[in-house]
């Protein structure tokens, strides 16, 4: 018996060593998504452009010049000659201006537009900072999955060197006459269901590794293998004594924050268009004809101008739309309250989850050892005549779903733990 167990030590830390020629770590399983993603490449280049908008937004601060010219040339003349005053027609006609205006006071829009191109640009980095959270976590999730895969592939191999063993011996039996025919067919039929599972395995780990190869950008390798492991011995520890429902790291939250920001910078805005607006300049300009001796040189002039609306801040739209906007306002400060609270119980089931997932973890270690200690015990009574090779056989189905279900319940462990990560934005960085 101590061989077969020895045998089976010796398949399952021999695997990885297979199939080893390009290990991948999380860490650059991770750092390369980050570099391939087109979603994160785009979130670059909005924040660029949230850039360019603030940008724009401060150039409204500064004056407005502008130029004009106006040239007119007439079938006729459009003034006939007038000795002595004017000795030719003339037919043609230029005006040339320059005017620069200055802002003084625009009912605080200038300020405001500001505020809100800087608030755009802080949401857009909020929105970039989810994107990449987002790719990190898909990444992790993926990388978990191909170690589950890796997991269930030992399990398989290990179960397949001890069937191929079991199988041996009911050869040297059958040719002893020992047992009949029947009892080698059944180990037959249960190693032939087990590398019906095998093949399943590798065609599904092959599908997951072309995923995982164009998400993160890695050229694909039907040998690459993920180097992280799964530490059977070593129960994972919970993050936290309680879950982490503080929300000042939670994205979500901060763009609801953001939002009613903007719905009050909205309502300043709207109350901007009811004020009183002023601005001065100066303006220059030049009129003549081109040939005649009819012409004036630049002559500046200062300018002042005052907008005052009146009706539309009193009874027009002016005023329903900033009855509105604080509308807007109200909404916004519903919404987030709504919000918090969905989050904070999102929070608190994935906590929750994590410790059940927990809990699984430990009776699937001790199936396990039960499952271990009945197959060995089985195979041991079938040595000494005791007990029919069936026993053997449910012995060895039972072992093996008791190791699939451990590496499935520690690689769903890691998957949820990134997802509570990924809620609490602790952990998941690059």
């Amino acid at each position: 018996m101590k061989r077969y167990i020895l045998i089976l030590i010796i398949a399952i830390s021999t695997i990885p060593a297979i199939a080893q020629q390009r290990v991948i770590t999380l860490r650059e399983s991770k750092d390369a998504a980050l570099s391939y993603s087109n979603t994160l490449k785009n979130g670059e280049l909005r924040v660029e452009s949230a850039k360019a908008g603030v940008a724009a937004a401060k150039a409204d601060y500064l004056p407005s010049v502008s130029a004009t010219g106006v040239g007119l040339l007439g079938f006729k003349d459009f003034i006939s000659a007038m000795p002595p005053l004017l000795e030719k027609g003339i037919n043609n006609f230029y005006l040339l201006g320059v005017t620069g205006m200055q802002p003084l006071y625009a009912g605080g829009k200038i300020k405001t537009g500001n505020e809100l191109a800087a608030l755009q640009l802080e949401v857009t980095r909020i929105r970039m900072q989810q994107s990449t959270d987002s790719v990190l976590l898909l990444t992790e999730q993926k990388y978990w999955n191909l170690v589950n895969i890796q997991e269930q592939q030992k399990t398989i191999a290990a179960n397949e060197v001890l069937l191929n063993s079991v199988l041996k011996m009911q050869k040297d039996m059958l040719t002893s006459g020992l047992i009949a025919r029947n009892d080698l067919l059944k180990v037959k039929v249960q190693l032939s269901q087990l590398k019906v599972q095998k093949s399943k395995l590798q065609n599904g780990r092959r599908v997951a590794l072309l995923d995982f190869s164009m998400y993160t950008g890695l050229p694909f390798d039907s040998t690459m293998t993920m180097k992280d492991t799964l530490d059977k011995q070593r129960l994972p520890v919970l993050p936290g004594a309680s879950p982490d429902t503080l929300l000042a790291k939670n994205l979500d939250y901060q763009l609801l924050k953001k939002r009613i920001d903007a719905q009050k910078l909205q309502t300043t805005l709207s109350k901007g268009d009811n004020l009183p607006s002023v601005s001065v300049g100066i303006s220059a300009a030049q009129a003549g004809s081109f040939n005649s001796g009819f012409g004036s040189s630049f002559v500046p002039s200062g300018l002042l101008t005052v907008s005052i609306p009146i009706s539309n801040g009193l009874w027009g739209r002016g005023k329903q739309k900033v009855r509105q906007q604080k509308l807007n306002e109200s909404i916004a400060a519903n919404d987030l309250r709504d919000a918090q609270d969905q989050i904070r119980l999102g929070i608190t089931r994935y906590w929750y989850n994590l410790k059940d997932q927990l809990t699984q973890i430990v009776y699937a270690r001790e199936n396990l050892e039960l499952a271990t200690e009945n197959m060995k015990v089985n195979q041991d009574n079938y040595k000494a005549g005791l007990s029919p090779v069936t026993d053997v056989l449910d012995a060895q189905a039972s072992y093996q779903q008791a190791a699939g279900t451990l590496t499935t319940a520690y690689t769903d462990y890691y998957n949820r733990l990134a997802v509570y990560r990924y809620l609490t934005a602790t952990g998941n960085d690059k």
